[in-house]
């Protein structure tokens, strides 16, 4: 289908959820449609999805607390069927740590780095040729502070700088950035110096993006519903705070936590969700500072909003509404960045992740 778009829907499948793993969508990139292909792969609580470079594999956390008969979660590795875009499980190895919720896959396609957020820990998974995951080959711990028992790491999100020379690790318990060198020659993750970037006490940093140009990078705040700025410095592989904004509408008195962040591909804005408050926080990104300019908020049309996705071409965005069972779509506006429902509705179970590969033949 000409101007198509596959999307792949990861859910959860416990303990309340009728979801049996990864479901498959076609878009229509001309008016936003989607169509029902049915579930793509059996899988248990694939919470978030990541491709391959070369879009032949697929990776899903399984974030479970108990994998093999360790208290750890897993990573599955899928092939994707290049005509139908159905998956088939190649392998599963060890996520180390229990309950991963995060996975990403370096510019090479050699490594998987994930993070474990009951377990408190992050990891490297090389890559073979074939598709499948090996066995980790660095596993960070992290500890809490002494003299702070209660304080406990909880890793969020991992990502690698455009060198692919730096990781920085986002630990929401620790309200920390915590920076690594990475050695691509086998898949480390080393000290650094600087060896983190602080947030606010009790902010709670969850997902971390960067802007296309590569020297700017936002993280969402989970617990204190805010939305921090950097400019990073490639050189020294160290980030500087340029400012923190609210993500939630000024008088809002109810509970909320936030979740996904990205980037538009203009480079032009950003976007963050609030789980409570139930919106897409939108903001203008000045092209040479990199500070942020609030435009507003848009219902996401359904509860928890937990992840969302922008299509390749900027045109839509996609938001997995949790509790509502729903996915729902929303237009772009070029000039503005501000969003419109696109009258596209779906009901998938218990929706955590979005993820776009282009439709054979398209």
């Amino acid at each position: 289908m000409q101007n198509a778009l596959l999307v792949y829907i990861g859910t959860y499948t416990a303990p309340k959820s009728a979801s049996k793993g990864i479901y498959l969508y076609e878009m229509d990139a001309a008016s936003g449609r989607l169509s029902e292909r049915g579930l793509a792969g059996e899988s248990d609580n694939p919470s978030f999805l990541a491709f391959h470079p070369g879009r032949r594999f697929l990776y899903a956390v399984n974030e479970v607390g108990e994998f093999a008969g360790a208290k750890t979660g897993a990573v599955s590795a899928f092939a994707v069927d290049p005509a139908s875009g159905k998956l088939s499980l190649l392998n599963q190895q060890p996520s180390g740590g229990a309950g991963p919720c995060f996975v990403t896959v370096d510019a090479t396609g050699r490594y998987a780095l994930v993070a474990n957020y009951v377990g408190g820990s992050f990891a490297v998974l090389p890559i073979g040729p074939d598709g499948r995951l090996r066995a980790p080959s660095s596993i960070i711990q992290h500890k809490a502070p002494d003299g702070e028992p209660r304080k406990k790491p909880h890793g969020h999100s991992i990502h690698l700088d455009a060198g692919q020379k730096v990781a920085f690790a986002v630990d929401l318990g620790l309200d920390k950035v915590c920076l690594y060198g990475f050695r691509a020659a086998d898949g480390a993750l080393l000290p650094h110096d600087p060896a983190f970037a602080s947030m606010a006490a009790g902010a709670g940093p969850r997902h971390f993006v960067w802007h296309p140009s590569g020297r700017l990078a936002y993280v969402i705040n989970e617990l204190s519903s805010t939305m921090t700025a950097f400019s990073y410095d490639s050189d020294r592989g160290f980030l500087e705070e340029l400012q923190t904004l609210p993500t939630v509408p000024a008088g809002f008195a109810g509970q909320n936590s936030c979740a996904e962040v990205q980037v538009h591909p203009s480079g032009r804005f950003l976007y963050g969700s609030n789980r409570g408050h139930d919106s897409i926080a939108v903001f203008a990104i000045d092209g040479q500072t990199g500070r942020l300019k609030p435009l507003g908020h848009e219902s996401t049309r359904g509860k928890t909003p937990r992840n969302f996705a922008i299509d390749p071409t900027g045109a839509y965005l996609l938001v997995a509404n949790q509790d509502s069972d729903t996915v729902v779509v929303f237009d772009i506006a070029v000039q503005t960045g501000l969003l419109k429902y696109a009258g596209v509705t779906i009901e998938v179970p218990a929706p955590a992740c979005v993820r776009f590969l282009a439709a054979p033949g398209s």
